[in-house]
């Protein structure tokens, strides 16, 4: 079978990784390199890279345009260069008009995977301005242009067909996200712990500061949960001044009247993050919206129980009552925030069961969620849309 050669389009790599789709290109770029036959391109943002990636810094003309404006000027130098490829794969609304563009200059399949969709994020609004209505746009026409789209969960593809019912339902497949197992494991180590004044008991929460991650709702919902438990938040810079405004406000008045509540305002490399996974009581996720959630499968891979929102592709991968537990989430919020605490105390009262938790969950991730599977059947569908 010929070689294929694929350009993997996306905003988010290497050092610059700061949510799941940028780790599902990372990973996936990975195991498609190790499945032989396949020889990958990628194109990414921010500027020149050492590692063999071609990376593109935003045209000068565009350093103080909108963020959205900012994208497009960068897809088209993408683009530009994207004419030696077999098929086009870009992640996110950031670089799907680089793979569109590129799709109608050389006649390139071009196939998009869906982390999340513009139009389930209307805070998005908050952050990008009228930039958000590009966004939008751009993500709506490369969607409806595409060879194929790759929905990370199914309840994602039930997503992007609701949202784009013009869209043929079979152009639109499910492969889900993947998990390094041999990369994220336990690891007992308590001196990292220890470095950031952590003891005791504690959950644990990694990501964003953005609505979509129902931080409020953890916070607000903690206050009703027993001082005995600690919480430690794993949370970088905000997506936009409000949601960062109020986090930090919940974060102080919990703080105030407790002394067991950290938070680590920066990224942590893997040799820290995994650490102080093994060493929680239980991962916490009450996102809003969720797509599939791949930090969800880190956790489990750490061996680590799971409380999370019963939304998006979230219940395809933390099983209730054998991996952890979910909450329904409604907009009522003092209803989703009584529910939740009820749950986190349900949970971390009985250790032994957390413990049957955690190792089910390394189990569930080993047996279903290996990358070596994903990377066969997405090559599986490049070779469909060449056919």
């Amino acid at each position: 079978m010929s070689q294929l050669r694929v350009g993997l389009v996306t905003k988010e790599w290497p050092p610059f990784v700061y949510g799941g789709a940028g780790v599902h290109a990372v990973q996936l770029t990975s195991a498609l390199r190790s499945a032989g036959n396949v020889h990958v391109d990628v194109h990414c943002f921010g500027g020149p890279r050492t590692d063999g990636a071609f990376g593109y810094e935003t045209p000068q003309e565009f350093a103080s345009a909108n963020p959205a404006l900012q994208a497009l000027a960068t897809d088209m130098l993408m683009a530009h260069h994207l004419g030696d490829v077999d098929v086009v794969h870009s992640h996110t609304w950031y670089a799907n008009m680089a793979g569109h563009t590129a799709s109608l200059l050389y006649g390139t399949p071009h196939i998009v995977s869906a982390h999340s969709l513009e139009p389930l994020r209307p805070w998005k609004a908050d952050q990008l301005g009228g930039g958000y209505q590009i966004s939008s746009w751009a993500e709506k026409t490369a969607y409806e242009s595409a060879a194929a789209i790759i929905a990370v969960s199914d309840g994602m593809r039930r997503d992007v067909l609701a949202s784009y019912p013009s869209i043929d339902p079979t152009k639109v497949v499910t492969i889900r996200n993947g998990v390094d197992t041999n990369q994220w494991h336990p690891i007992d180590d308590p001196s990292i712990a220890a470095k950031y004044g952590i003891s005791g008991r504690y959950a644990i929460f990694v990501g964003r500061i953005t609505r979509q991650k129902g931080l409020a709702h953890l916070l607000r919902a903690w206050a009703d949960v027993p001082d005995e438990y600690g919480l430690v938040l794993c949370a970088g810079s905000a997506d936009e001044v409000g949601i960062g405004a109020e986090f930090e406000e919940l974060v102080r008045e919990l703080q105030a009247r407790r002394k067991n509540v950290w938070w680590i305002k920066e990224m942590l490399p893997q040799p820290e993050l995994i650490p102080l996974l093994t060493g929680a009581d239980l991962f916490l996720c009450p996102s809003i919206y969720e797509p599939l959630g791949i930090v969800n499968l880190e956790a489990m891979a750490c061996e680590v129980a799971v409380l999370a929102s019963r939304v998006g592709g979230i219940p395809e991968v933390v099983a209730d009552g054998l991996t952890g537990k979910l909450i329904d989430y409604t907009t009522e919020s003092a209803q989703f925030e009584s529910h939740l605490s009820d749950g986190i105390i349900e949970m971390m009262s009985n250790p032994e069961k957390l413990r049957e938790m955690g190792s089910a969950g390394r189990k569930r991730a080993i047996d279903e969620f290996g990358w070596e599977a994903v990377a066969r059947t997405t090559i599986s569908l490049y070779r469909s849309v060449l056919a």
